[in-house]
């Protein structure tokens, strides 16, 4: 049998292996997911985008009434420390996949959140998944959710980075059902909204189109640096329009933008296929993000997770 990876955990300062329990039952984010988080990777040693996800991080928090207690320079400190001890346990050098969690606390079953005690957190590393060969040569297989849409921006605002995700693994379990790889959820309008962890955009006519944040969506960082600059750098404009199921056989290529696994192609949603591979704007776009992201790495050494290798 295959070691299962190592996956470090760090609960509240308590550094210990990701399937030790360390949480009571009591605790708030397993009653009712009232928590937050985000997750970084790890580009040539150095966490990415740092800045950017906390800041996320706090726009979550502040849209639940949730005051986080700790400050960036301590978080980012025991995120260093929780690398440390994984790469101690796992024997593994390459980059890794960060997710910090932070909770509203226990307390009485209830509800209201007066009845939170102490706020705490949970960072867990692990490597930062690879993209499949597969997936860059043909590209990931998406299907169009049916029996659900995604949450309006007036109820539980896909905006915010919660604990709840039950929306999207329904739709994602509905989408595997058929074969797919992953889900494309619409919203309450019928418009392409995103998928079940990831951003979702096309190509049409040298143009990159992305659903707006009006559609009901996380506000992805990804997404945002091909917004702002490496859409351009690829020699792509960018716009953000409402997409629905009916442009799909106009559009040219398509794929998801993801912290962990930047741009990924697709090949296909249900019957629309797409170009996948060399040559395609895609492929150009993902080089152009990678390049981007070595040169952040460079010029962000505060933010390296561990001693140059």
């Amino acid at each position: 049998m295959t070691a299962e990876p190592w996956i470090q955990a760090n609960t509240n300062g308590d550094l210990h292996y990701a399937r030790e329990p360390s949480l009571a039952p009591l605790n708030r984010a397993f009653l009712y997911g009232d928590s937050v988080y985000e997750v970084w990777r790890s580009v040539d040693g150095v966490l990415f985008d740092w800045d950017e996800h906390w800041s996320r991080l706090h726009n979550s928090a502040a849209a639940i009434f949730f005051r986080l207690e700790w400050t960036p320079s301590f978080i980012l400190s025991e995120i260093k420390r929780t690398a440390g001890e994984y790469r101690k346990h796992s024997n593994q050098r390459g980059d890794v996949y960060v997710r910090l969690q932070a909770f509203r606390g226990g307390g009485r079953i209830g509800l209201d959140p007066a009845l939170a005690s102490e706020p705490g957190y949970v960072i867990l590393v692990q490597a930062v998944p690879l993209l499949a060969q597969r997936v860059l040569e043909e590209g990931l297989v998406l299907s169009i959710a049916q029996s659900l849409r995604r949450n309006p921006l007036d109820a539980l605002n896909p905006a915010w980075k919660t604990g709840n995700y039950l929306n999207n693994l329904l739709c994602l379990r509905e989408a595997k059902s058929r074969g797919a790889d992953d889900v494309v959820i619409l919203n309450q309008s019928d418009e392409i909204a995103e998928a079940s962890t990831s951003n979702i955009a096309f190509i049409k006519s040298g143009r990159v189109i992305t659903p707006p944040l009006s559609a009901g969506i996380l506000p992805g960082i990804t997404r945002d640096r091909i917004l702002k600059s490496v859409g351009k750098s690829a020699g792509l404009t960018v716009e953000e329009r409402a997409v629905t199921p009916a442009d799909l056989p106009a559009m040219e290529e398509c794929f998801l933008t993801s912290s962990t696994k930047d741009i990924q192609p697709v090949g296909a949603i249900d019957d629309h296929r797409f170009p996948v591979g060399e040559g395609t704007a895609t492929r150009r776009l993902k080089q152009a993000f990678a390049e981007y992201a070595l040169n952040y790495a460079g010029t962000h050494s505060d933010n390296r997770l561990w001693p140059e290798d």
